[in-house]
């Protein structure tokens, strides 16, 4: 786990004393956005020891741990809207002197804020009233409003003219989404994006959305999709606002392992040099990948069963860990049989290391849902695989189709007839 009294919004902790000396505060917002390049946002680290806290499967005394650094995180950012959501969620007891003492600090940093902003407005050109307004945005981020932060950054898009810091404003708003898992919100702030797009925009700011779009499509059960986006972006990523690069690289492997073909796993994932680099800091994730490519089915077990834990225990992942398992599996169990015309259930089972009775129920169980093309001879012990015949699908499609075809047109020509 990772210590989240450590992390402070880097453009968040200081907002300048003097309201004149706007060149420092804008200097301080270049500077805020450099810093995050390398760490990731607070408020999703926040995020993720909440999903931990609430989590069933993790031990109390861990629980006990998480409780005291939520608690910390969210006094020392005065987070008093985000601290009656943990009440209402009955994740944290309600101290009232302690709320009271949140709201009140608050009011007194808006109220400066406001003052900065009248100031800028009076005195000051329309670069520094941007400025101004976006302290008040990341504030509002800062202590958890939702809702005063999203209306801040459109009074805050109101007055930005470029391109790329428009850009930077949608950025905001989708760790916004990701902080609260607002799909809704997400999916528009990226369609946003790719319209600001057409307008112009960098190649730097393009793969970060990339990025993001990816971890929106892994969150939502795309996982096709947000492999091809991963992987398109192995080589350009800078979004450590999101998560860590081995984070990164963890989920590009979960996806392609499921979405890709055999020959575009070994070019895309197995040989890329970025994924070799990291993969074995890992903990079971090398050997998960090269298992897999390798048909070392008993290996791949083992290293699937070390994996489960951190899918489980994965924010964007825990929703599809069933979905998951079922799927990798298929896949595994289609890349076994699709060697054989015929193997006996015994050898299967030897293969993965795994007793006969198990590997007979969970066949029996992916041949019904239609997932894998074989069918089981309990007998003779034996798999016999029947793969689908491409040609003749396609056929037997284009009959049906033509069947149906000939039955609309009789009954249109009954009803001219009449």
């Amino acid at each position: 786990m990772v210590c989240i009294r450590c992390y402070k919004p880097p453009f968040l902790g200081s907002v300048v004393s003097s309201i004149s000396d706007f060149s420092l505060l804008k200097q301080n917002s270049k500077s805020a956005m450099e810093a995050q390049e390398g760490t990731q946002q607070p408020q999703l680290i926040l995020a993720r020891s909440v999903f931990l806290l609430k989590h069933p499967d993790v031990a109390d005394i861990e629980k006990v741990r998480l409780k005291d650094e939520v608690i910390a995180s969210v006094k020392a950012d005065d987070m008093a809207p985000f601290l009656e959501t943990l009440v209402a969620q009955k994740v944290a007891e309600l101290d009232q002197s302690v709320l009271e003492s949140m709201r009140a600090n608050n009011e007194k940093e808006v109220k400066k804020l406001d003052e900065k902003i009248a100031d800028a407005e009076e005195n000051l050109g329309e670069s520094e009233v941007r400025e101004a307004h976006l302290a008040k945005s990341l504030y509002y981020i800062q202590i958890g409003d939702k809702e005063k932060a999203l209306e801040q950054l459109k009074v805050t898009e109101s007055k930005t003219v470029a391109v790329g810091q428009k850009m930077d404003l949608v950025f905001y708003t989708l760790q916004i989404g990701f902080f609260y898992m607002d799909f809704d919100l997400i999916y528009k702030s990226i369609d946003k994006a790719k319209n600001l797009f057409e307008e112009g925009g960098d190649w730097e700011r393009k793969n970060r959305l990339k990025v993001y779009e990816g971890l929106y499509c892994m969150a939502t059960r795309n996982f096709k999709k947000a492999a091809n986006l991963f992987l398109d972006s192995i080589s350009t990523f800078t979004t450590y606002e999101l998560f860590p690069y081995d984070t990164f690289i963890f989920y590009t492997v979960l996806t392609s392992i499921i979405s890709l073909d055999r020959v575009s796993l070994k070019q895309k994932v197995v040989d890329a040099p970025e994924i070799l680099t990291v993969i074995g800091k890992i903990p079971c994730l090398s050997e998960f990948l090269n298992s897999l490519y390798d048909c070392q089915y008993k290996s791949f077990f083992s290293a699937f069963a070390g994996l489960t834990e951190q899918i489980k225990l994965d924010r964007y992942l825990h929703p599809h860990f069933r979905f998951y398992m079922r799927e990798v599996r298929t896949v595994v169990y289609s890349q076994f049989l699709e060697s054989y015309k015929s193997v006996t259930i015994e050898a299967m089972a030897k293969a993965f290391g795994v007793t006969v009775e198990f590997i007979d129920l969970e066949l029996s169980r992916f041949i019904a849902a239609g997932k894998l093309h074989c069918k089981i001879d309990k007998v003779a012990g034996v798999l016999e695989t029947n793969r689908p015949d491409a040609k003749n699908a396609l056929y037997q499609a284009t009959i049906k189709q033509g069947d149906f075809l000939l039955n609309r047109i009789q009954k249109l020509s009954r009803v001219i007839d009449l």
